[in-house]
Formats: structure tokens, C-alpha cells, sequence
């Protein structure tokens, strides 16, 4: 296995992760700025109502985008074992 394969798989292993955080990144980025901007037009500091509707829209996201980052992960897995051979030198 040569260093070029290691870094190929490493790249795809990042960029897999990002894909796989994003929905849920951008969900609570868009909720937490929305309660953020409803509470400095309301000033209303609890923080409660900062935390559980990002918790709500996360989960709901994970609901949503699960199966896609399930079947995303598994894909690269089964990657990874057919490449088994190729990267031991058979």
C-alpha cells in the first residue's frame, strides 16, 4: 500500500464526513440564528428557547437525512473492503 492510497482514502474519509455533518450543521445553524434574531427583537434571553428548538430541528433533520447517511456510510464501507486487494497488492 503506497502512500498515495492512504491519502485517497483519508480524502474521501473527510469529505465523507462533511457530507454527513452538513444537514445537521446547517439545520442548527439556520434555527439557532432564527431564535437568535427572535429573541434580540423580542429580548427575550431564556435559554431554553435557544436549545430546544435546535434539538427539535435536529432530530427532525436525522429523521430526514438518516437513510441517505446510512446507505452514504455503508457505500463507502463496501469501497473500501472491494479495494482490500487492490491496496494489498493482489
Amino acid at each position: 500500500m503506497d502512500t498515495t492510497a492512504v491519502l485517497d482514502i483519508g480524502l474521501q474519509a473527510v469529505i465523507l464526513a462533511g457530507k454527513l455533518a452538513a444537514p445537521i450543521l446547517i439545520t442548527a445553524l439556520v434555527v439557532g440564528f432564527s431564535v437568535s434574531l427572535l429573541q434580540s427583537i423580542t429580548q427575550i434571553q431564556e435559554v431554553t428557547l435557544s436549545f430546544v428548538p435546535k434539538a427539535i430541528a435536529v432530530a427532525a433533520a436525522l429523521l430526514i437525512a438518516g437513510h441517505w447517511m446510512i446507505s452514504e456510510t455503508v457505500s463507502f464501507t463496501t469501497q473500501l473492503f472491494e479495494r482490500i486487494p487492490s491496496l494489498l497488492g493482489g
